[in-house]
């Protein structure tokens, strides 16, 4: 399998910690995460804004400001983000790449095309090769890619021809669980093996099954475990791969 920008060596620096926003995590919160960046000494940290309105993502700004972190690489962006926020987050954290989901599934309310170089199509739904040519290539969620290979094989295999063609900009890293479970949305209701709480680090063994060029500069973990628990899972991925 080839990609368009190779990653041949895995490298601990491409893997991010995470702050999440699901809000009602059993292991710990946005809030929670921002404090205890600054009680590790982190400051760096890759940011996913996918359950927080305008006046949340406010707070968050604030609260992100007067915390330790002063990078944040990666940011999974809203379907309601101005480019104004986007400039913000270039200018203030230094960000180098944000992620989105499909058009289709959330059609983005502003103009973003003056930062297409910078934004990638996550592989939530089967990518579609005419979306992607919208934006600069793809976000390759292993987990999404790992329940497609074992729920959907026909959508795996139309992925992995993305994957030759489109290069990866960033990645997102969660657990994939032995056990189905199921989500329900206005889509109806869906299997997955993936999780964004990881309970065992063998839960991150698939990821060894795919190439090294799979794994782009930022590798995020999509985790709702600490920061603490998500340290460790990048020691054990790193060591796993390498």
């Amino acid at each position: 399998m080839k990609n368009k920008k190779p990653q041949l060596e895995i490298k601990k620096e491409q893997f991010l910690v995470s702050i999440t926003t699901i809000g009602d995590s059993p292991k710990s919160s946005w809030q929670d995460k921002i404090q205890e960046a600054g009680a590790l000494g982190i400051n760096k940290v890759a940011v996913f804004l996918t359950c927080l309105n305008l006046a949340q993502r406010k707070e968050f700004y604030r609260l992100l400001e007067e915390s330790s972190i002063i990078k944040v690489p990666l940011v999974h962006i809203r379907s309601d983000m101005s480019l104004d926020e986007l400039i913000y987050l270039r200018n203030k954290f230094k960000t180098q790449v944000f992620n989105t989901h499909t058009i289709r599934q959330h059609p983005p309310i502003h103009d973003l095309s003056s930062y297409r170089e910078a934004l990638f199509i996550e592989n939530t739904w089967p990518w579609d090769e005419q979306e992607i040519k919208q934006f600069a290539g793809v976000c390759l969620d292993f987990s999404h890619l790992q329940d497609a290979k074992l729920l959907r094989p026909q959508d795996y295999e139309n992925n992995l021809k993305i994957l030759e063609k489109y290069p990866i900009g960033c990645n997102h890293i969660s657990a994939i669980k032995k056990e189905i479970t199921y989500f329900e949305d206005k889509n109806g209701k869906r299997p997955f093996y993936s999780s964004h709480v990881f309970t065992d680090l063998s839960q991150f063994d698939y990821l060894k099954q795919y190439p090294q060029e799979f794994f782009s500069q930022f590798c995020a973990m999509e985790l709702e475990n600490s920061l603490a628990e998500q340290l460790k899972a990048i020691d054990y991925i790193v060591k796993l791969l390498t």
